[in-house]
């Protein structure tokens, strides 16, 4: 398999506040004809088989505001190891070269997309559907709502505010109790 040419790649998840791998520089960026959606189940890292967490994907049309990360391209095998190692086994993306739009530059970057073929697809769930997903999931990596916290607030430090992940985490936090229904604290 020939390995693919880049030097940045992009997150949008969890990548954007851990990135778990060494780069140059960090900078926003803009992937048109997909949006960040919670529709891949996590077996792994934010739940297990039998109670498996939601994690986000790129599903198509839209667009997402997320990090590109330029990396060091000698590193790059090393990084597509990681990143291989973290986000596809046992899970329903797709590695995928993509355009992104940095300021007034076009780049190809290495990311996820969600392959709506696999299992592990969850596709577009109600909102009270995925946040009971959500409270009640835990995986290696600790409890899937912390996972939803963490990319919310940095996609809010960001600027790239999600009104959908958004409402997501106001109902998982009134299923623990945090809020109430009426949205107080």
């Amino acid at each position: 398999m020939k390995e693919p040419q880049f030097e940045w790649v992009f997150g949008y998840g969890s990548l954007m506040w851990r990135p778990g791998f060494p780069y140059i520089e960090q900078t926003p960026a803009v992937l048109e004809g997909y949006h960040r959606a919670p529709c891949i189940y996590s077996h792994h890292h934010r739940g297990t088989p039998d109670q498996p967490g939601l994690v986000l994907g790129l599903d198509q049309g839209g667009a997402c505001h997320g990090i590109a990360f330029r990396i060091d391209i000698k590193k790059r095998i090393q990084i597509i190891e990681y990143l291989h190692e973290r986000e596809i086994i046992g899970y329903a993306y797709i590695p995928a070269l993509v355009p992104i739009q940095l300021n007034a530059e076009c780049v190809d970057a290495y990311t996820f997309v969600a392959d709506f073929n696999h299992p592990q697809y969850a596709g577009k769930l109600d909102i009270d559907h995925a946040a009971e997903i959500i409270m009640q999931a835990e995986g290696m990596s600790g409890h899937n709502r912390d996972y939803l916290m963490n990319t919310v607030t940095k996609l809010d430090t960001e600027g790239f505010a999600d009104p959908h992940l958004k409402s997501l985490l106001h109902h998982v936090r009134c299923l623990t109790g945090e809020i109430d229904m009426g949205g107080g604290i």
